[in-house]
Parts: C-alpha cells; structure tokens; sequence
C-alpha cells in the first residue's frame, strides 16, 4: 500500500525540528529535537528544543523540519501546504477556520493551537452565569 500525503509528513522520534510559531518560551525559529510521538487520530508531538525548554502536546502545524524551515526562509511559497499559523493569536481566527465566531480572532495556547473566540466568549458567559 502506498503512503499517503499524511504519513510523509508525520514526524519520528529524535527528529530534528524548528519551531514556525513563537511558543512559550520558545522564539520563532528556535531548533530542537522530537522526545516523544502520541496519539492515533491526532498526532501530537513532545520537543525539547535547544534553549533547554520541553514543551508537550505540539500539532505538526507549529513544526518544520530543517529542510522546510530553509526553503521558508529563502522565500518559496506555500513551503508548508497548509495556511498560514498565527502567532501568540494574532489572525487566531484564519488559523482556526472560517467560522471562527461571530466576534472574530481567538487566543493561541503555550502549545500554539488556537481557540476560536466563540468559545472563549461562550465560556465567559458560563462562569457570568455562575457567579465566577
């Protein structure tokens, strides 16, 4: 059976990584190295990056790999194949799709993924009603 599209894209263990986003206390571009793979539907990846900084429960889409990382940097278009990942939430609602809520934007998390603003407006409304 053939690969697919995905699969070439999974990363393995030890492999070596750049950061594409500013993550909690990890700069942009910042090296590092894959410690640990998990999950089936979802994969998710655990790096400890070369400032001594080990963050878990990172998505493929906040990683490149040194090959990728260089042919971004040089300026070839859609290096990724995927759209653009806001940074520290700045355009959080184009990185978590089109229906992103009615009032836009969203928050990225230390890990990078971004919460749509719905949600985050639907929760504040929660804890109004319950009194927190």
């Amino acid at each position: 059976m053939a690969k697919t599209a995905t699969a070439t894209k999974q990363l393995s263990k030890g492999a070596k990584v750049v950061a594409r986003t500013n993550l909690r206390d990890v700069p942009e571009g910042t090296p590092g190295r894959v410690q640990l793979v998990n999950g089936f539907a979802w994969t998710r990846y655990w790096v400890r990056f070369d400032n001594d900084v080990s963050i878990g429960s990172i998505d493929r889409k906040v990683l490149a790999t040194a090959d990728e990382w260089k042919r971004f940097k040089a300026g070839e278009p859609d290096v990724f194949g995927d759209a653009p990942v806001a940074a520290d939430g700045d355009g959080g609602a184009d990185a978590a799709g089109a229906d992103g809520g009615a009032a836009g934007g969203g928050k990225a998390t230390p890990s990078g993924t971004v919460v749509p603003q719905k949600l985050l407006d639907r929760s504040a409304a929660a804890r109004a009603r319950l009194g927190g």
